[in-house]
């Protein structure tokens, strides 16, 4: 048998030790599957948006104060049952009427809901959602005063919010420069001043003015209505262009009036759905 030589041999060898390894590197390629990537999670739902609301809290039964500080009424009330369908959470903050149009123009609030009337004046410089409460002016009197209609204040001192409707309409009975028309930061505080004499009458809201006579009795005050008194709405307000918000409200507040959501919420402040509680409820507006 003849035999290798030693260089040969090891050329050999060689060969066979590189196919063997070869071989070795294919199996274990094939043997090794391609790792799979974990199934991801699905993304978490985006946080729900925070609409920041300005309200003045001065204005029972609409918007006030309870003893524990919390901001209630029917206007929050149905602030809060239009966002519940609209699927939007809220957070309500507490802004004086003086700067409370600012606050939304600078995007400090995203919508007003602070019994604010809707005028073509104030459509200007924001937009407004449907109606949600109708409204009218009313006059608080002691008692014993012989004011019998609107005209009748021409010559009295009367108290107003300032910057409401109720300021416009006195203004323009009593003149521009009268020092006849006193303005407060509230209606209630304007009650108060008439309570104690130092005003003879009071034009607001009707409702807020119920809302006092009916708490108050030792003021012994009395209300007069007028027809001149031109019929007016509360509505809710967002700044100029928020279609987005705008729309979310509509469809909100359509749908509780829809399923008796608002009668009730209605009924809890006034004693009955609007309809029926129209001739005693009526209110006027800021």
């Amino acid at each position: 048998m003849k035999l290798l030589s030693t260089r040969a041999f090891l050329k050999t060898a060689g060969l066979i030790t590189v196919g063997l390894v070869i071989a070795a590197c294919g199996k274990k390629e094939e043997a090794a599957p391609a790792a799979q990537a974990p199934a991801s999670a699905p993304p978490p739902p985006p946080p729900a948006k925070v609409v920041v609301v300005g309200t003045d809290a001065a204005y029972a039964p609409f918007e006030l104060q309870n003893e524990k500080g919390e901001i209630v009424g029917l206007t929050i009330d149905v602030v809060n049952a239009i966002a519940k369908k609209a699927g939007f959470e809220v957070k309500f903050v507490n802004t004086p009427w003086e700067g409370i149009f600012n606050s939304l123009q600078q995007g400090d609030r995203d919508m007003l809901a602070s019994s604010i009337t809707i005028t073509d004046e104030r459509k200007q410089t924001m937009d407004f959602t449907n109606p949600y409460f109708d409204a009218f002016q009313l006059i608080a009197v002691k008692e014993n005063s012989k004011v019998a209609k609107f005209d009748d204040l021409k010559k009295l001192k009367v108290g107003v919010q300032t910057g409401t409707t109720g300021d416009e309409v006195v203004t323009k009975l009593l003149g521009k420069n009268s020092t006849n028309v006193k303005r407060f930061e509230s209606t209630p505080l304007a009650l108060k001043e008439l309570e104690s004499g130092g005003v003879d009458a009071v034009v607001a809201d009707n409702g807020v003015v119920i809302n006092y006579v009916t708490n108050n009795p030792a003021a012994k005050f009395k209300t007069v209505s007028d027809k001149a008194f031109v019929p007016e709405q509360y509505g809710f307000a967002v700044k100029k262009g928020n279609t987005e918000l705008l729309e979310k409200l509509n469809k909100g507040l359509a749908e509780i009036k829809a399923d008796g959501t608002y009668d009730q919420i209605y009924a809890k402040y006034f004693g009955a759905a609007p309809a029926a509680a129209a001739p005693a409820a009526s209110a006027a507006s800021k």
